[in-house]
């Protein structure tokens, strides 16, 4: 039986276009799940869209229309931005989804009969774009920390759900299980700023504005944006309150949520809480990834530095855009986007050092042999580290996907291809060609440079599956799933197809 992976993404909020700082969550997720699935494992990837609140409700009336038509359009651009990335989810969810909206009455019912929600009355500092509550203290500039809008006080009747109660209980978790939020310094900062200096309870309801699911023991009270969409990681594979689904006891816990840094405290603090109450085990690890930002700071409107990737994918195609987000954006740091950079990592990695090698071996297949290799294994000294280097390729690879370094994993599948191509240097084919009874070790080297190939482009699916897809048609090969990742498992003799060009160099000057 299949080990489980269950990974997630956040809900991207509907209320505009996804631009690319968005976009490289879901392509980061795509990568990981795909390797789980190459690597065996029955993996399931949820995201989705969150449609409710305030902010929705505003921006509805400015365009005239319903909230639920105003949502309906955005989750509609938005899946099809994430469709576009070629991402290969298995749910795609929405808060408006009528069970979700059942679900999320009955936890709430289950924690005000438990007593973990209470009614009280609100006052504070709210920023409607991030629906958050703030102190004056909190507060940067007498503004909202995190987008740096004005805030309005307000005050209003609301339910409360009793964080402080699962404060030591989270504290002792989060120091026993040291894995559980990613990278080390957010799970500092959660400790050190939010935990420990003390829990406030939570506001959970809002009654000064009606888009949102209905709080069925007070109709007059709409569910508070965090209940509501963080439960979206249970409602959606089946979780009862009172009677868990099959499904739900084969998925939960979650392996991986996989969320922006700016939400982390949001899912390592109410989500775990949450969970405690219903009496649940918490997700396995939170990974807070950095942002994707631009020179001059994280992207906005205002700035005028939006860029969206369907623009990107017009222009330079999906998996030269894929390649950019998974190796450009580090572990734990904010990666910068540059147009210049992007069309260096073209030129340089996808052409020059992925494309060129398969045009390159394909091409003297066909020139030397008529496309049909046989590996006559007459082979040397030289070919003992390469084959060695090609060998240990799926140790390095799981290492580095294991700890989330997905850069640093396609760094590992380049550097063999990068010896590959000095491989072709080393042994001079065309110098071989010239010697008839050089023919065998001719042939033995292109056999070897081939399963070069093909072993990197079996590693390579998940973060260029279409890149990958056209090598192993041009090799015309059936070998392409994990279980034949070992070196000399190419079919022997093996007739190649036309070699084709994977990526055009960009000589344009840069915009």
């Amino acid at each position: 039986m299949k080990e489980k992976f269950y990974i997630s993404t956040a809900i991207a909020y509907t209320s505009g276009k996804p631009h690319i700082g968005n976009t490289y969550e879901i392509v980061l997720a795509d990568a990981i799940a795909r390797f789980k699935r190459l690597k065996g494992y029955d993996v399931y990837f949820q995201t989705g869209t969150d449609e409710h609140g305030e902010k929705i409700e505003l921006k509805a009336k400015d365009a005239g229309v319903t909230p639920q038509e105003f949502v309906d359009e955005k989750a509609a651009e938005i899946k099809r931005i994430w469709d576009i990335m070629n991402t290969s989810y298995d749910k795609f969810v929405r808060t408006t989804d009528k069970n979700h909206e059942r679900v999320v009455q009955d936890i709430f019912k289950k924690m005000y009969e438990k007593g973990d929600i209470y009614k009280g009355e609100y006052k504070g500092l709210y920023c409607t774009p991030c629906e958050s509550f703030w102190t004056e203290s909190q507060l940067v500039d007498g503004k909202c920390p995190d987008c740096g809008r004005e805030v309005q006080e307000k005050r209003e009747e609301a339910y409360f759900f009793r964080l402080s109660k699962y404060q030591d209980r989270l504290e002792k978790y989060i120091e026993e299980h040291p894995d559980f939020i990613k990278p080390e310094a957010r799970k500092n900062e959660m400790l050190n700023n939010f935990i420990k200096p003390g829990l406030q309870d939570l506001c959970v309801s809002r009654s000064s504005f009606s888009w949102g699911i209905p709080v069925g023991i007070d109709p007059k009270h709409v569910v508070y944006v965090w209940l509501d969409a963080l439960t979206n990681y249970i409602t959606n594979i089946g979780y009862e309150v009172d009677h868990p689904t099959e499904e739900f006891q084969k998925l939960w816990p979650a392996d991986l949520h996989l969320i922006g840094k700016d939400i982390i405290r949001f899912h390592t603090i109410y989500w775990p809480c949450f969970l405690m109450s219903l009496d649940l085990p918490l997700p396995k690890q939170v990974f807070g990834h950095p942002w994707l930002i631009m020179a001059d700071g994280k992207m906005s409107k205002s700035k005028g530095n939006v860029i969206y990737a369907d623009d990107l994918v017009h222009e330079f195609g999906v998996d030269a855009v894929r390649y950019y987000f998974l190796h450009e954006i580090p572990y734990a740091s904010d990666g910068i986007f540059s147009r210049e950079l992007l069309i260096d990592r073209i030129n340089g990695d996808l052409v020059n050092i992925l494309g060129n090698l398969v045009n390159r071996t394909v091409s003297m297949a066909h020139k030397y042999f008529d496309g049909t290799i046989t590996n006559a294994k007459v082979n040397e000294d030289v070919d003992t580290d390469f084959i060695q280097a090609i060998s240990s390729l799926d140790e390095k690879v799981t290492a580095k996907m294991n700890d989330l370094h997905i850069g640093e994993a396609l760094d590992e599948i380049f550097d063999v291809l990068r010896k590959s191509n000095k491989y072709i240097d080393d042994t001079t084919p065309w110098i071989l060609a010239k010697d008839e009874t050089k023919k065998g070790r001719l042939e033995t080297v292109l056999y070897n440079l081939l399963e070069s190939i093909r072993i990197c482009a079996i590693f390579l699916s998940p973060f260029l599956p279409d890149t990958s897809e056209k090598i192993f048609d041009q090799l015309n090969t059936q070998n392409r799933t994990y279980e034949t990742k070992d070196f000399d498992m190419l079919e022997s003799p093996i007739t190649l197809n036309t070699p084709q060009h994977l990526f055009s160099r960009i000589d344009e000057t840069v915009k």
